[in-house]
């Protein structure tokens, strides 16, 4: 049995080394060069890859089914494509699951010609918890694990937009960042725990966003370590009350510990918000206190419904703090979601969005 075992691993190995999918075999060779800036892209799918501005894309973290092809692509490139991990913390407090699923992790890595992985655990942890150190562990051995058999690999782990304890996510943020290549901070669904009045609101306000980064970087963690994430959706709030000064209150739909959250909301892609607001009743408002866009309209039940969402205008800002604070780079979530048709409009909102990464 061990031996037939010992011959299954070897022809494994075999195979892995010799099915490279791209028609130029150095393509299958994994990504060594860190970018001096980085552009940080998640990709949930599909073949819209094929229209990113790959200018722009160093690092594409695949959370849809495996693309060979988007794997050749971005070699050709120069980008990184890095598998997906998540995992429940519970499983892994016990040290031989973990140790057996960073191997498994690193093997598909090999198999399918991957450079790293996004670490995207977003899971409640109490602080000083079994999870809350096994999350730690489990950080610092994947980088270790990663960097040893795949030279040159990134490794990156999913935070909230502050390191607070959001949505009861009480990391060791320190220690984890110092383990790891990068954070990827998500710089969105920050109304996911509303402490005040249930409206609608900002998906990420520039003030608040903002003091999550001096929040970090109060911990002294190295800038270099954090790439800033932005929404390119929106969130679609239904409302139960809306005031003649415009506030849209929303359901009660409580999240980790907090009474209201975006939960009341329905995400929208960019594509469909930059469709709906042209038929919209107010069409595009501007709230120069969150610096952010948002509209108003009726649904054909004739509910009023609040779209919250960002626009070039609301990142460039932030894209321009990156620089300005000495941020690794900039990514979002997602890729997939803009308009690539040959649409005249459509090619310019979406040219737009890409260009708003770099600032203004």
């Amino acid at each position: 049995m061990l031996r037939f075992a010992l011959v299954l691993s070897s022809v494994l190995l075999v195979c892995r080394s010799a099915v490279c999918p791209c028609e130029r075999p150095e393509l299958c060779q994994q990504i060594r060069e860190e970018a001096d800036f980085e552009v940080f892209v998640f990709d949930v799918g599909g073949k819209t890859w094929k229209s990113y501005n790959w200018s722009m894309v160093t690092t594409v973290a695949t959370f849809g089914k495996y693309d060979a092809e988007l794997m050749c692509y971005a070699h050709s490139k120069g980008a990184r494509v890095v598998l997906k991990g998540d995992i429940p913390l519970h499983y892994i407090v016990d040290e031989h699951n973990r140790t057996a699923w960073i191997t498994e992790k690193v093997n598909l890595a090999k198999s399918q010609f991957m450079d790293g992985i996004n670490l995207d655990i977003e899971q409640a942890v109490d602080k000083d918890s079994t999870e809350y150190y096994a999350l730690t562990d489990l950080v610092t051995e994947t980088t270790e694990a990663f960097h040893r058999e795949i030279p040159g690999s990134q490794v990156s782990f999913d935070v909230a937009w502050s390191p607070n304890c959001i949505d009861k996510r009480c990391y060791d943020y320190v220690t984890i960042a110092e383990s790891c290549d990068l954070l990827f901070v998500m710089s969105y669904d920050e109304q996911s725990q509303i402490m005040g009045d249930c409206i609608a609101d900002a998906n990420a306000p520039l003030s608040q966003t903002l003091n999550g980064y001096d929040q970090f970087l109060g911990l002294k963690i190295d800038p270099k370590k954090l790439v800033m994430g932005v929404p390119w959706y929106g969130y679609d709030y239904p409302c139960l009350n809306f005031s003649q000064e415009g506030v849209c209150s929303v359901k009660e739909v409580p999240f980790r510990g907090a009474p209201c959250s975006d939960a009341a909301g329905t995400q929208k892609q960019y594509k469909w918000i930059m469709k709906q607001v042209n038929s919209s009743m107010s069409g595009r408002l501007w709230d120069d206190k969150q610096k952010a866009p948002y509209f108003n309209y009726k649904d054909q039940k004739g509910q009023i419904h609040q779209v919250w969402y960002d626009d070039p205008q609301s990142i460039c800002p932030k894209a321009e703090a990156v620089k300005s604070k000495g941020l690794r780079g900039i990514g979002m979530w997602n890729g997939n979601i803009l308009d690539y048709s040959d649409e005249p409009v459509a090619r310019q909102q979406t040219m737009l969005m890409w260009n708003a990464l770099l600032g203004c």
